[in-house]
């Protein structure tokens, strides 16, 4: 900002010490004060004697600065009050293009980062659970983009293992070879649906062993697995898996093609389209190598059971190979992290998993440190908590979670029904699908961006809809007013072009101006801190400011057609801004709603 600058150059020239590179910056002013901005001078107090003195130098020099119209000292803090037309220019308003272009930072400042994100396995549909982690992972994605960053998005799906093996063997037992096209079942779905019938079938058998052996009472049912039919035959099946029999190899393919066409829909309707995607049985034997050369360095040691363990300190002490040389979870980590660093080179790396695996996260990135690789220093865990509906908790293996997809249709259907009633017949059916699925997923995406990931939290589906509240549909809403505002003055033939930004004065315009100002920086803020809640909060602000701003000021009805046109530039500018910061958050803007 012009008036800024002139400040920091005053100042230097006033104070010998006040150094070189800029200092001050600017906030909006609090409410309840009088002003546009407020200048913190303590930030400068050391440079001119005390804070008080700071304030005084820079309130003295501003209230003389041509797009100043007025300052107010309170204690250690400048408030400023610009200019009509000042305002507009230095917020950006006036050149609001530019403004959007400012958002990027400097390319010295990105780099390459890569995110994992998504992470199914292919023995059940995608649950709420993997909508929130989907969620994160794109949006972050996209907002990294959006502010200059060279994004390389990642899924690694869990493909095999016991788990992958329950609905092969329920489906080979009960299936009747029916598949996804004859029974009209989404083919994630109808896999999820057999490895439901597995635990429902298991119950049944631990049931009846623990009445045959009262002695197994207090033995849990990961330890009598084994000691049921089903357990014993689904363990001989992924032995049969590791051992490339034909028949399961085969059995294993046609069902997990079925999943990951389904995912293929889930996907696409969540707007998430991934640069790689690597599989479990493609990786699970990486990082083998690894550990023989931590063993050589000394980074890991033999147990006396001959089982490789690393000493992680605070963290505890972590097996990286079983005493039978077979690989554990975090084995096929470490080689999967290697890989992944090998193939793009990112500068850094990032997990979107949910908060159960924290310690895992941290003993991996440990694990890295110590092996030497300096790349390690920049990995990063994005680290979420669940996320519950209002009746509670979801669990797979009993059929009660809620499948993205079942999701999905109740938030557009919801939507459609909103549409439809405030359309009154104006639309036509497809219409109202139409914007009922921008407005749905949309609500849900932006629901579940609104809190801090780390946040626990309970996701209501109607509440997320309401067209007025904090809210997705909310700020989509107020995006489409401005196109209907558009639409309206187009037929009073007002453009918004050369405009006479000075006329703009009222208190609910300026604060709007103000307002706008700060998007850049709330993005570049936002992916400092990984955290997409920023963006979610600041466009509630605008579009509340903007409703504020369309009840006081008429736009198309204004006083004079001049004054017309410029708060219609003011409205354009609030349409960019809030379809451009939901775009970063992957949620689409509906014509009309």
């Amino acid at each position: 900002m012009k008036f800024l600058t002139d400040l920091e150059a005053h100042l230097r020239a006033q104070f010998p010490n006040y150094p070189a590179a800029a200092t001050l910056n600017v906030d909006p002013c609090p409410e309840g004060q009088q002003g546009d901005f407020t200048i913190n001078c303590f930030k400068i107090a050391r440079f001119c004697g005390n804070p008080a003195a700071a304030a005084q130098a820079v309130g003295e020099f501003l209230r003389q600065h041509e797009d100043v119209a007025m300052v107010e000292v309170v204690k250690a803090f400048a408030n400023i009050t610009l200019k009509a037309s000042a305002l507009m220019r230095e917020t950006g308003v006036s050149d609001i293009d530019a403004l959007l272009k400012g958002v990027a930072l400097a390319q010295s400042e990105c780099g390459k980062v890569l995110i994992e994100f998504s992470a199914p396995n292919t023995n059940k549909p995608q649950h709420l659970g993997h909508v929130r982690n989907n969620t994160l992972g794109m949006s972050l994605a996209s907002l990294l983009k959006r502010v200059g960053y060279d994004v390389v998005e990642i899924n690694l799906v869990n493909d095999r293992g016991i788990h992958i093996c329950k609905s092969m063997l329920a489906y080979q037992r009960f299936g009747k070879g029916e598949t996804p096209e004859s029974c009209g079942i989404k083919g994630d779905h109808l896999v999820g649906d057999y490895y439901v019938k597995f635990n429902v079938e298991l119950s049944k058998e631990l049931k009846a062993l623990r009445a045959e052996h009262p002695e197994y009472a207090e033995r849990s049912d990961e330890e009598l697995f084994g000691e049921t039919e089903l357990g014993s035959a689904a363990q001989k099946m992924l032995r049969d898996w590791e051992a490339g029999e034909e028949s399961v190899r085969a059995l294993w393919q046609k069902m997990n093609s079925w999943v990951f066409a389904g995912f293929a829909v889930t996907y696409e309707r969540m707007g998430i389209h991934f640069d790689h995607t690597y599989l479990e049985s493609q990786t699970y034997l990486l990082g083998k190598d690894i550990v023989a050369k931590g063993l050589e360095m000394g980074v890991f040691t033999r147990r006396a059971d001959n089982a490789v363990i690393c000493d992680l300190g605070k963290l505890g002490t972590k097996v990286v190979l079983r005493s039978d040389g077979t690989s554990v979870y975090i084995t096929q980590d470490m080689g999967t992290t290697l890989r992944k660093y090998e193939d793009y080179h990112a500068g850094t790396m990032i997990w979107v998993v949910g908060d159960e695996q924290n310690l895992h996260f941290q003993m991996l990135f440990t694990i890295m440190k110590k092996l030497g690789y300096e790349w390690a220093e920049n990995l990063y865990h994005l680290s979420y908590g669940m996320v519950n509906l209002p009746n509670g908790k979801m669990k797979s293996r009993e059929g009660t979670v809620v499948d993205a997809d079942d999701l999905f249709d109740e938030m557009s259907n919801l939507a459609a029904a909103e549409c439809r009633t405030r359309a009154d017949g104006a639309l036509s059916e497809a219409e109202v699908k139409s914007r009922g699925e921008i407005i749905g997923i949309g609500a849900l995406k932006f629901m579940l961006l609104k809190f801090n990931p780390k946040t626990t939290m309970t996701f209501d589906p109607a509440a997320s809809l309401k067209f007025e509240g904090d809210t997705g549909p909310y700020v989509q809403y107020a995006a489409t007013r401005v196109n209907s505002i558009c639409r309206k003055a187009a037929e009073r033939g007002l453009s918004g072009k050369n405009v006479d930004w000075g006329l703009l004065a009222h208190e609910t315009e300026r604060k709007l101006a103000v307002k706008l100002s700060f998007y850049g920086a709330t993005l570049r803020q936002a992916a400092a801190k990984r955290d997409c809640s920023g963006v979610v909060d600041y466009l509630l602000d605008v579009a509340k400011a903007f409703n504020s701003f369309y009840r006081e000021c008429p736009v198309v009805t204004a006083e004079s057609p001049e004054l017309a046109s410029a708060r219609l530039a003011l409205a354009q500018c609030v349409g960019k801004v809030l379809t451009d910061g939901l775009n970063t958050l992957t949620i689409q803007v509906p014509e009309a709603m």
